[in-house]
Parts: C-alpha cells; sequence; structure tokens
C-alpha cells in the first residue's frame, strides 16, 4: 500500500502525521511511504531523517494523489479539498461536529474518513485522542497561569499560592482524560482545585490520582454557578464522541466571573463549551469578553510538536499497519474498533455522534461495504 504523510497547513500546527520510525515500519513490510518536503521539520524531524527510514520525500500533489491511504494530524482545510477524491482513505482528527462545512466534501467524494478521535479500545476509551487529551490537559494548566498574568488581561494571581497568600482557585468541568491530568498538575503546584462531572465513579478517580487534594462534586447548573463565581482559572473539558460539545457556560455566567479570570476551553475543538469561546491560535491565543480571559485554541498538543508526534505514532501506527497488510474494508470489517472511528464511507455519514450533531442520516457502515 501508499500511504501518504502531507505537512500540516492549519495555522501554528507544527506536529507531523508519523515520525520516521513510524515510515521504517511501514517500509519493512513493503508498503511505500510518501512525506512531503518539509512536513515532519518543524516537530524535529527533517527530511533525511524520512530518507533514512525508507521513506520517499515528495510534493504534496504527489503526497494527495497517489496513496491510497492519507495519514494526517488535522482535518483538512479548504485549501486542501481538491485533494479530495474517491478511492481516498484519510485517517486524522476530523472534528466533524465543529466543522460541519468539510462534510459535504467528504460524501460527495466518497471518501473513507476515519476519525482517531472516535477509534474505540475494548473498554469503550478512545485510545487515539487519549495521548492528545492528556497533553491538553497539562497545557490547560499552564496557559491558564499565563492568562492570568496581568500582560494577557489577567487578575495578576499566581495559581501556586505563598506561604503568606493563599493559591489562586481552579475549576475544571469534566473528569476524563483531559479533565484528570489537569487536576493533577494543577493540585501538584497547590492551586485550590474543584472539579465537576456527573460520573461519580470519575470523581473518585480523581480524588484517588490527586491524593485527596481536588474538591469534587456532581455537575450541575447549580455546582456549576456557584463555583464559576469563586474561580480564577476555569478549564472545561467536556466530550462527547462524534458529536458538539454541549454549552455549559452561558454568557451571562461569563459576565458574572471575575474580572480578569480566565477560561481556557479544550473543547472548543469540538465547538467550545462555553458560549463565549471562539477559536484563537498559537500565535494569538488570548483575548478578553466581559473582562475575562479566553484561551481557545484548537490544537493545544501542537505547542509540543515533539512529543505529541512521537506519542501520536505510538497509538496509530498500529491501526495503520493492520489497514495496509490486510486493506481498509477488510480492516473495517474485522477490526471494530477501527469500525467506530469510521465517519464517512461512500458518501454517507457512518458515525451516530456526527450525524446526529449536523442532522444527517445515519448509516450502519457494515451494510454499506461491498
Amino acid at each position: 500500500m501508499i500511504i501518504g504523510v502531507p505537512k500540516e497547513i492549519k495555522p501554528q500546527e507544527y506536529r507531523v502525521g508519523m515520525t520516521p520510525s513510524g515510515a521504517s515500519a511501514l517500509v519493512s513490510r513493503g508498503h511505500r511511504v510518501l512525506i512531503e518536503r518539509g512536513a515532519g521539520v518543524e516537530a524535529g524531524y527533517p527530511d533525511e531523517e524520512y530518507e533514512r527510514a525508507g521513506a520517499s520525500v515528495a510534493e504534496r500533489e504527489e503526497v494527495w494523489s497517489a496513496p491510497d491511504l492519507v495519514v494526517k494530524v488535522k482535518e483538512p482545510l479548504p485549501e486542501e479539498y481538491p485533494f479530495l477524491r474517491e478511492g481516498l482513505t484519510l485517517f486524522t482528527f476530523l472534528h466533524l461536529a465543529a466543522v460541519p462545512d468539510l462534510v459535504p466534501h467528504l460524501l460527495e467524494k466518497k471518501v473513507t474518513a476515519i476519525a482517531y478521535e472516535t477509534v474505540t479500545d475494548a473498554s469503550r476509551g478512545l485510545p487515539l485522542l487519549k495521548p492528545m487529551s492528556e497533553i491538553a490537559g497539562a497545557l490547560s494548566v499552564q496557559v491558564g497561569a499565563r492568562g492570568l498574568e496581568k500582560s494577557c488581561g489577567g487578575r495578576g494571581i499566581l495559581l501556586a499560592g505563598l506561604p503568606e497568600v493563599r493559591p489562586g482557585k481552579v475549576l475544571i468541568v469534566g473528569a476524563g482524560v483531559s479533565g484528570t491530568m489537569a487536576a493533577r498538575l494543577a493540585t501538584g503546584i497547590g492551586a485550590d482545585v474543584t472539579v465537576l462531572d456527573l460520573d461519580p465513579a470519575r470523581l473518585e478517580r480523581v480524588r484517588d490520582i490527586t491524593g485527596g487534594k481536588a474538591k469534587t462534586a456532581i455537575s450541575n447548573e447549580e455546582s456549576l454557578s456557584e463555583t464559576l463565581v469563586e474561580s480564577d482559572l476555569v478549564i472545561l473539558a467536556v466530550l462527547i464522541p462524534g458529536k458538539r460539545a454541549p454549552v455549559l457556560v452561558t454568557e451571562e455566567m461569563v459576565k458574572a466571573m471575575k474580572r480578569g479570570a480566565c477560561i481556557v476551553d479544550i473543547s472548543i475543538d469540538q465547538g467550545g463549551a462555553a458560549e463565549t469561546s471562539r477559536p484563537t491560535t498559537h500565535a494569538d491565543p488570548y483575548y478578553l469578553t466581559h473582562g475575562v480571559v479566553h484561551y481557545c485554541v484548537a490544537n493545544i498538543p501542537s505547542a509540543v510538536a515533539r512529543t505529541s508526534t512521537k506519542s501520536l505514532t505510538a497509538m496509530t501506527l498500529p491501526f495503520i499497519i493492520e489497514m495496509a497488510e490486510k486493506g481498509v474494508v477488510p480492516a473495517l470489517r474485522e477490526n471494530s474498533h477501527l469500525r467506530d472511528g469510521l465517519n464517512t464511507f461512500a458518501g454517507r455519514v457512518t458515525h451516530p455522534g456526527v450525524a446526529e450533531s449536523l442532522g444527517y442520516n445515519f448509516h450502519e457502515p457494515e451494510a454499506l461495504f461491498p
């Protein structure tokens, strides 16, 4: 099989879809890997490393037109839509509920689109999303602490506090992978942390991981409103696989927050969990609304591109090898976890969350396979 790895063109997206060692693993099995010239440079992988691994360095048009399978990091942007074609399998983060304009192009061209964020494992976890969620959760505390600095419009709060000064208050909404990692780091630096979630078992896990340092409560309108107004940093880390993130923090709630408080909306890649959230970039990550600092970068892990690329390749490579060895459709037919990642196939929407969020009819993928 021919596998293509294009250079990411999303602003400040420094990750690449595959490391040289990942390319080597495929080449050693008899497959051909085309890497776009310069694709890995920002992640610390020059073209020469891919060539030593046995990959071929090529121009963008060939990387998109020759392969059976294209492996990326982020969803195609409008400049890449002309490269979409029937017979192409696209394996990447898609977050289609947040980019509805992409869906008609995938359907019209009958692209087999497999989204990292909806591939599952035996425990119904999201193994390809997990490492990026861990990184986003860790960085959310870091960028949130920065957002509280006066230069960003923040309150001038040191989250860790001092022996003679109380620490900052952190509210984390969502106790999944990102939220749990954020709680671990925020409590680790000494912040006063509260975590809200609908699942008592998840909250118990947060208490265990933080050694009881994080306070927890069931998430509802009352608990959210009460803790929101007291918080210096609010981290929104909610996820419903395939669906748009629910808007939990209304504009009126933001107006009631402390002036100079900071919201970090990790959920922005699925549309955002605050009514006042809008996507930003690493080059211009912060903005003020109603006196509250917002950080809404949709590709947070790109800030640590080398770590992110290594971690992502480690998790995606077994699925890529399986598709290369068996063929895409046989792999989808045999592997239900990979099949859970299938968002579009043969001009149809094949993920229930995407279909529900965007108003498309859902089609069982098995019924569409030849």
